[in-house]
């Protein structure tokens, strides 16, 4: 039920339905990541982290939990730190997903060029694709 809210773009009720999940059938990866994907919709970046992070740890080999957090990461200007998860999420996933690949890529260049730079954020926007996958994608 909450990944066709955040399909919907709702994710405050994403995040409620999460919740009674959780209290149903605890937290496992699944609604972790869930509760991480619906924050970092919100754009409540710290929550969003904290539970990807519980979702990996929990559940190491889902790449959608990874490319999220590197997702993040990159809307957080920890470029380097973002190459690093998402290259694990594009090994779990075989290179398959669009979204892994582009997001990857981008953190590449832009470890890059903050090396150069210091690693600031802007012309960037964090952009939901499908119900679980985020994408960073350059300002228009």
């Amino acid at each position: 039920m909450g990944n066709r809210l955040m399909e919907a773009g709702q994710h405050e009720l994403a995040l409620d339905a999460f919740m009674r999940a959780a209290l149903d059938e605890g937290m496992t990866p699944e609604i972790l990541a869930g509760l991480g994907t619906a924050n970092l919709g919100l754009g409540r970046l710290g929550q969003a982290e904290t539970l990807l992070r519980r979702a990996v740890v929990a559940a190491p080999d889902r790449p959608e939990a990874w490319n999220n957090l590197g997702a993040l990461l990159m809307e957080q200007g920890e470029f380097p730190q973002a190459a690093l998860v998402l290259r694990k999420a594009y090994a779990l996933d075989n290179g398959q997903s669009d979204a892994i690949r582009d997001n990857l890529r981008l953190a590449l260049a832009k470890s890059e060029t903050s090396d150069k730079s210091g690693g600031q954020a802007d012309g960037y926007d964090l952009v939901r694709q499908g119900s679980s996958h985020y994408r960073i994608r350059t300002s228009p």
